[in-house]
C-alpha cells in the first residue's frame, strides 16, 4: 500500500501513526486514573471535574489548540520554562501534535473507561479486600482484568481520534510537511491544490483502511480477554 503512495502522503501516514500512539501512550494511565476517581470516589466538585473533562468533545478544536499555544508555546507560562531551562520546545513540533490529538481524545478514553468500571461489580472487590488484598493488588488483579473491554475500547477511540485530529493541530503546530503535517493536514493540503483530487482519495482509503484495522484488532483482542477471564 505504501507503494501507491508519495513520500509526502507516506512521511504524512508515518507521523500520523506516530502521533497517536504517542497520544494514547502518554494519555493512558492519566485517563485510567481519572476514570478510576470519578467512577469510585464522591468529592466536592466532581461534576466540575467532569464538565471540564468533557469541554473538548464540546468546543471548537481551534480553541483547544489556542489554549495549548498560550500554555505550551515558548511564551507560554509552561512553554517558557520548558525552552529556557530545559530547551524543550513544544509548539510547531510534532511534540506539540502529541499534545494536541491527546487532548482532543482524552474525554473519549476516560469516558470509555468510566463506563467499564462501572460496569464492575464492586461486591468482588469488597471481596478481595475482606481476603486480605491491599487497594493496589485489589485494582490489578480484579478490577483492571474485569475493565479491560472498556479500556481496550478507549484506546482505540483514543487513537483513531487521535489519527484524525485536525483544528487543534494546525492551531498549534500549523501545516509544515515532513515535521508537523499528519494524514489529515496531508488531505486537507490535496483538496486546496490543483489536481489534488488524486492524493485526497488515496489518503482517504488509506484512513479508512487503519481505522477498520483498529476496530478489528479490538475486538479481537476483547474477545481474546474474554476467554482469558472465563477460564
Amino acid at each position: 500500500m505504501l507503494s501507491l503512495l508519495s513520500p509526502v502522503e507516506v512521511d504524512a501516514l508515518m507521523l500520523s501513526l506516530k502521533v497517536a500512539f504517542w497520544a494514547v501512550l502518554c494519555s493512558f494511565p492519566f485517563g485510567v486514573m481519572l476514570a478510576w476517581v470519578l467512577a469510585r470516589l464522591d468529592f466536592p466538585g466532581k461534576s466540575l471535574l467532569d464538565g471540564l473533562l468533557h469541554l473538548p468533545l464540546v468546543l471548537p478544536p481551534i480553541v483547544i489548540g489556542y489554549f495549548l499555544l498560550l500554555i505550551l508555546g515558548r511564551n507560554g507560562f509552561l512553554g517558557k520554562i520548558l525552552y529556557e531551562y530545559f530547551g524543550v520546545s513544544i509548539a510547531f513540533t510534532w511534540k506539540g501534535a502529541v499534545a494536541a490529538s491527546a487532548a482532543m481524545a482524552f474525554p473519549l478514553l476516560v469516558r470509555a473507561v468510566r463506563l467499564s468500571l462501572d460496569a464492575v461489580d464492586t461486591r468482588l472487590e469488597l471481596a478481595a479486600r475482606t481476603l486480605g488484598a491491599g487497594p493496589w493488588r485489589v485494582f490489578f488483579t480484579v478490577t483492571l482484568p474485569l475493565a479491560i473491554p472498556g479500556i481496550i475500547a478507549g484506546m482505540v477511540l483514543a487513537f483513531a481520534r487521535s489519527l484524525g485530529e485536525f483544528g487543534a493541530t494546525i492551531t498549534f503546530v500549523s501545516n509544515i510537511p515532513g515535521q508537523t503535517q499528519t494524514l489529515p493536514l496531508a488531505l486537507y493540503t490535496m483538496t486546496q491544490v490543483p489536481h489534488g483530487e488524486g492524493a485526497a482519495m488515496r489518503l482517504c482509503l488509506v484512513a479508512i483502511v487503519i481505522a477498520l484495522l483498529a476496530l478489528i484488532g479490538a475486538n479481537w483482542l476483547e474477545k481474546r480477554f474474554a476467554r482469558h477471564c472465563e477460564g
